[in-house]
């Protein structure tokens, strides 16, 4: 009876495995579906005027979607960061200095794109921080991927992003099709954005300029052609020549304030006055107010200019983040009224120190790169448990201090 009972048993388990192997896993079934909506798209692209020679060459080697890229689609730090995270993350003391370097480097080109459209070079440039921190991101394989694949992947999977995701797809494939880039060069963010200042692809097709004249649109390795397009982008969305994006304010206490816009003069008469204590150069100008920190944190009144910056990233935060750090690119004070963050802020170099601590500790194991992440906070709360501290993983000046002692 046991040896029966042992036979079946063994048995139940062969054919258990025989199953296993004749049926495809999930991963399997998966690409096998993948690939199936490529296929599909092949005869879409042809229509749309891609030869299958230039599709085959673009989606050669893209067996499958990026899991990489639908994870990141669900998390954007412009809606999701607190508002301190994503200021202290992008308008810090190397942006700026950095900025102001680049800006002598580049002044001949930059004298010409501002001759021609009208953009501030100081804006130029810390859209440039914004989008590839001047280009550094590029040169990093773990956020540059193929711009096919990312594109492929929220068109199959993304459905929030089919539309949009193979509509820029297609667009890529065309830029491919001129022969504007070859395949391998094609290669971008998680959603597509390409070269130094991060463009989608029909962007690039509406706004991309060879503005070096070498008879190419380049604005993966063409800082020229890369800032020139940001400014082309601009000036044709109703970019303002000569005139800000906003103006830091104070508020008065004790009132609430209309929404939309009115003009400077009628914000001045209510009581909004500029930190600096001086009047609004052109008080016939319609502004808004903006308070992303709440009326704890700084306000601003932010004039057309503002919303032309919407146009390349959507969040007023990123509009907000541009235009303070151009500011202070162009020599400018930074803000009057500091963010209400629930700690005292490290400088950029104090920031580095304790990425450098925690990794000699142990706890950290990411770049020194001054911005905190969920690596670093993850890092930080570890580091905050073994002394004692609240696990709240802020770059503190209380948590630096602490790690001193180590």
């Amino acid at each position: 009876m046991l040896a029966r009972t042992t036979l079946r048993r063994c048995a139940m388990a062969l054919l258990a495995l025989a199953l296993a192997a004749a049926v495809p896993s999930g991963a399997a079934l998966a690409d096998a579906s993948f690939q199936r909506w490529v296929s599909e798209f092949r005869s879409i692209a042809a229509r749309n005027g891609v030869s299958g020679r230039t599709f085959d060459r673009a989606f050669a080697g893209v067996t499958a979607p990026d899991p990489e890229v639908l994870e990141k689609a669900r998390y954007q730090p412009e809606f999701k960061a607190p508002v301190w995270q994503y200021f202290d993350n992008r308008v810090h003391e190397e942006a700026v200095a950095t900025g102001r370097q680049l800006a002598r480097q580049w002044k001949p080109w930059l004298d010409r794109i501002e001759r021609q459209y009208g953009v501030d070079r100081s804006v130029l440039l810390a859209i440039w921080s914004m989008e590839t921190n001047y280009g550094a991101a590029l040169e990093n394989d773990k956020i540059m991927r193929s711009v096919v694949r990312s594109l492929a992947t929220l068109a199959y999977a993304d459905r929030r992003r089919a539309k949009f995701a193979r509509q820029q797809l297609l667009s890529a494939l065309k830029i491919l099709e001129r022969g504007e880039i070859g395949v391998h060069h094609l290669t971008g963010s998680w959603a597509g954005a390409m070269g130094h200042t991060q463009f989608i692809p029909t962007s690039y097709e509406a706004y991309a300029v060879d503005f070096d004249g070498d008879g190419r649109r380049d604005i993966w390795s063409s800082v020229p052609d890369a800032l020139a397009t940001a400014a082309n982008l601009l000036r044709r969305n109703g970019w303002r020549s000569g005139e800000t994006w906003g103006y830091e304010v104070v508020l008065p206490g004790g009132r609430k304030f209309p929404a939309g816009t009115m003009s400077l003069s009628r914000w001045a008469q209510i009581g909004v006055v500029r930190v600096n204590g001086r009047g609004f150069p052109r008080p016939g100008d319609s502004a808004e107010l903006k308070v992303p920190d709440g009326r704890a944190g700084p306000a601003f009144l932010v004039t057309k200019n503002f919303f032309v910056l919407k146009r390349y990233n959507n969040a007023d935060t990123y509009a907000l983040a541009v235009g303070l750090l151009a500011d202070q690119i162009a020599g400018h004070g930074g803000l009057v009224r500091d963010w209400n963050r629930p700690f005292e802020r490290l400088t950029f170099a104090e920031t580095q120190e304790l990425q450098r601590r925690l990794l000699a500790l142990g706890y950290y194991d990411g770049k020194i790169d001054g911005k905190i992440g969920q690596g670093s906070r993850g890092a930080i709360k570890a580091f905050q448990q073994r002394v004692g501290l609240a696990q709240d993983g802020h770059p503190s000046k209380e948590v630096l201090r602490q790690l001193r002692r180590f």
